[in-house]
C-alpha cells in the first residue's frame, strides 16, 4: 500500500541526526554492521531514535523468538514492507525457517501449540485494537503465559506498530532482503 503523502522523506544521515541520538546511533552501526533506514529515519526527530531504541531495549518477559513472532504477525496486519522484510531476516536470525516466518505472518504457527496462542493473541489485539476477543486471551492463559506476559504483548504490539506506522507513513527505502508475499 502506497502512503497518501506528497511530501519526500530522505532517509537522513549522522551529520544530521540531533547529539542526543548520536550515541545510539554509533551504538548500532558498531552492533549491526550498518545503519537501518528505518532506525536513521528515528533520528529525524531530537529524541526518536534514543527513545525508541531505549523502548526496543528494554527487558521483557518474552523471548526474542516470541517478540519476533509477534513483530511478524504485527507487521503484516500493518501490511509493513519494510517490517516484514526486516522481521523476516531477523526472525531466521532468531530460528525460525523462511516457512515458519511465512506461517506466521499468516496469522498462526501449526509448528509450536504455545507459540500459536501467542500469535492468535497478537493478531486480535492489532486488529480489534485492544477489544479482544476473550478466547484468545483464554487459550493464551492455557498455554502457560501470565499476566505480566499479556502486557509484555501489549508493549511488543506497541513498540512494532511504531515503527509499521513511521515506514506506512514515509516510505523511506528497505535496506532488507525483500520479504516473499503471503
Amino acid at each position: 500500500m502506497e502512503s497518501n503523502s506528497q511530501i519526500k522523506f530522505d532517509v537522513p544521515a549522522r551529520e544530521q541526526m540531533s547529539k542526543n541520538n548520536l550515541p545510539v546511533y554509533d551504538a548500532i552501526v558498531d552492533g549491526v554492521g550498518f545503519m537501518p533506514n528505518l532506525f536513521a529515519t528515528l533520528g529525524m526527530s531530537d529524541n526518536g531514535l534514543n527513545r525508541y531504541i531505549t523502548l526496543q531495549n528494554g527487558s521483557s518477559t518474552l523471548t526474542n523468538k516470541e517478540k519476533e513472532a509477534i513483530n511478524l504477525v504485527v507487521s503484516e496486519i500493518n501490511d509493513c514492507n519494510y517490517c516484514r522484510a526486516a522481521h523476516t531476516t531477523i526472525g531466521k536470525m532468531n530460528g525460525f525457517t523462511e516457512a515458519e516466518a511465512l506461517e506466521i505472518r499468516s496469522g498462526k504457527a501449526s509448528f509450536n501449540k504455545k507459540l500459536n496462542a501467542l500469535i492468535k493473541l497478537s493478531q486480535d489485539i492489532v486488529q480489534t485494537r485492544g477489544k479482544i476477543n476473550a478466547k484468545y486471551l483464554e487459550i493464551f492463559f492455557n498455554e502457560g503465559y501470565d499476566k505480566g506476559q499479556l502486557i509484555d504483548v501489549i508493549i511488543q504490539v506497541g513498540e512494532k506498530t511504531i515503527t509499521n506506522y513511521l515506514h506506512n507513513i514515509t516510505q523511506i527505502p528497505i535496506d532488507f532482503p525483500e520479504a516473499p508475499q503471503l
